[in-house]
């Protein structure tokens, strides 16, 4: 195996669940999904240096926000593939941020992703795409579309992709809340309330993509997605963080087609007719204090790129 002496950079989406599809939990913990993952034009940078010993820093927007340690998947993976290959983790792993921390749009997920790339180019360990999605399965279950990109249905814990055919751009804005949610607290929520109505594991149904959904994205259709976007896990966010609901208020009234909560939040996403409308409920929302900033952005953009 050639090491290069050079730093290797990979760029990485965020996502936006079109549609969120939850199950009941299973015994493992988890649930089975029906996840629609689009991924947006806003992106992380992932660079790997050569180093006597494996570290990892962090720039941009909220990068006090993200932890150091093993806790960040972007760590477990340069580990995880330094195991596979029976070597030593040394490297110099830099995290430049773009997308909203803990927001629910898998940026820790994309930088585990970028991680596995750049130490895999840096290293010249060659590992096959389909063994790189196992391993990015192994971290957790948004981290393999992260590598893929485009437009993809995850059934399982959401880590088996169907890649999906998209027809166009969508235009999308991403209002950013202060503070994150846990995505595991979001789904007890979730659970909760269910169980409050009286709909426990057995009476959930199994989680389905909704063929009209799939249609919309194969014809480019802004209408008809906005007329299919769901998210099971909404009501959870919402009820943790109940200002939600005015963010997405303001996102309709600033003339958004639909909103949702983005996964398990607390961004929330607005699809919009196109570029023009997205600016202009991008200035909407940040104007009506509801949210910290409003970031426009497109989709299906590509998967772990390295640049």
């Amino acid at each position: 195996m050639t090491e290069p002496a050079a730093t290797v950079t990979v760029r990485v989406p965020a996502k936006v669940n079109v549609q969120l599809a939850v199950g009941g939990p299973r015994p493992d913990g988890f649930h089975d999904l029906a996840n629609v993952f689009l991924a947006v034009g806003l992106y992380d940078s992932v660079s790997a240096t050569p180093a006597p010993a494996l570290r990892l820093t962090v720039s941009g927007p909220d990068a006090a926000l993200v932890p150091l340690d093993e806790s960040n998947l972007a760590v477990r993976a340069a580990r995880l593939l330094a195991d596979r290959h029976g070597r030593e983790p040394d490297v110099h792993l830099h995290i430049a941020k773009d997308i909203p921390v803990a927001g629910g749009m898998a940026g820790g997920s994309a930088d585990a992703a970028g991680a596995l790339l750049a130490c895999d180019r840096l290293w010249g360990t060659r590992t096959p795409h389909e063994e790189l999605l196992a391993l990015c399965a192994e971290l957790g279950s948004d981290v393999p579309f992260s590598l893929t990109g485009g437009a993809a249905l995850g059934r399982g814990r959401g880590e088996l992709l169907t890649p999906l055919e998209t027809g166009g751009e969508f235009h999308w804005v991403f209002a950013v809340a202060d503070g994150g949610l846990s995505t595991p607290d979001v789904y007890r929520e979730c659970d909760r309330l269910r169980q409050a109505e009286g709909r426990g594991a057995d009476a959930v149904p199994e989680p389905e993509a909704d063929p009209a959904l799939l249609t919309a994205l194969r014809a480019g259709d802004a209408a008809a997605l906005a007329a299919s976007l769901r998210n099971d896990l909404q009501p959870a966010a919402v009820s943790l963080r109940p200002s939600l609901a005015e963010t997405l208020d303001a996102g309709l009234a600033a003339g958004a087609l639909a909103g949702l909560v983005s996964g398990s939040g607390p961004t929330c996403a607005f699809l919009v007719q196109d570029a023009a409308s997205a600016a202009r409920a991008a200035q909407a929302l940040l104007a009506s204090g509801t949210c910290r900033t409003a970031r426009p952005a497109v989709g299906p953009a590509a998967g772990a790129t390295p640049v």
